[in-house]
């Protein structure tokens, strides 16, 4: 595995004749752009890597993959690595289907709820210590008319949603009693990412469909609420920030947008398609896994 870095070294004479000269002459201010931001490194070496979890109490991130095959195929082969913030992989295959007779197929989103690290998968919403790894629920979805599950998330009580993308469907997961319907209607918009809004006590969720706006739903109802829109498009992962900007990943245009209230604009341009981000708290950072080139990269995230 490869861990690639962007620094750049300016010598001291090129700093001083810089100064020198925007003392001379006054300088126009720069526009920010999201191609100025470029990733503080790449870590190579996962296979289809979807989805990025940080866990803020271990300082580590899980990293979701797909593994070789088909996204949609039980074929057993997936798995979640352990990867440290500056780039190690603490442990390729932390949790791996077909070892210790674990069961996962292709890990899609991720949450951590206690002590218990929530995975997406093709067939089922799976449950792990995340700390050690051990299996610790199995949701079964084999039975219903799923189409691609897709991206968990819980409430403040700690119950856990999962989106279905192919099926325009949100499901409540009920431990080993089994998932229930809550939402099924259009206007999901073939929901992908979701995340809790603690402020505002509501899900954001991002449609992967044509549609640019993101939505907000509160749990017990039914009507979904447009409280943004943008010029990316084929949304995949979103998070919510601590100052309450949302976060989203954009694949039609290979970028991260950013939503201060009903507006939102690019502010990184990515390196591929950006799958389901995770954000580093810690550091202001976020995790983009770029499943078609096997790879995380990593950004720092703009005050």
């Amino acid at each position: 595995m490869r861990l690639r870095t962007w620094h750049v070294f300016v010598p001291l004479a090129t700093v001083a004749a810089t100064l020198a000269a925007c003392a001379a002459t006054r300088m126009p201010a720069a526009e920010a752009g999201p191609t100025a931001i470029k990733p503080w490194f790449v870590r190579d070496g996962f296979v289809a890597p979807e989805a990025v979890r940080y866990d803020p109490d271990q300082d580590v991130y899980f990293v979701g993959n797909w593994g070789p095959g088909s996204a949609s195929a039980t074929d057993n082969n997936g798995y979640i690595s352990r990867m440290k913030p500056d780039g190690q992989i603490e442990n390729l295959k932390f949790i791996a289907g077909g070892t210790n007779h674990v069961v996962l197929h292709a890990p899609r989103g991720m949450y951590i709820v206690g002590d218990t690290l929530w995975v997406a998968d093709a067939d089922a919403v799976r449950g792990f210590n995340r700390r050690t790894g051990d299996k610790l629920a199995n949701v079964d979805f084999s039975a219903l008319d799923r189409g691609f599950l897709n991206d968990v998330a819980a409430d403040a009580t700690g119950t856990v949603y999962v989106t279905d993308t192919g099926r325009n469907k949100l499901y409540k997961v009920q431990g080993e009693g089994g998932p229930s319907l809550v939402v099924s209607d259009s206007a999901l918009g073939s929901p992908n990412g979701i995340t809790w809004d603690a402020a505002h006590n509501r899900f954001i969720i991002v449609p992967y469909g044509g549609f640019k706006g993101i939505r907000a739903w509160v749990p017990g109802t039914q009507a979904m609420t447009i409280v943004g829109t943008s010029t990316g498009a084929k949304y995949d992962g979103v998070e919510v920030l601590a100052d309450g900007r949302v976060l989203v990943s954009s694949q039609a245009d290979s970028s991260i947008h950013v939503f201060t209230g009903e507006s939102g604009h690019a502010i990184i341009h990515t390196l591929g398609p950006p799958a389901d981000i995770g954000v580093d708290t810690k550091r202001n950072r976020v995790a983009v896994p770029v499943v078609a080139m096997n790879h995380v990269e990593i950004y720092e995230l703009p005050r």
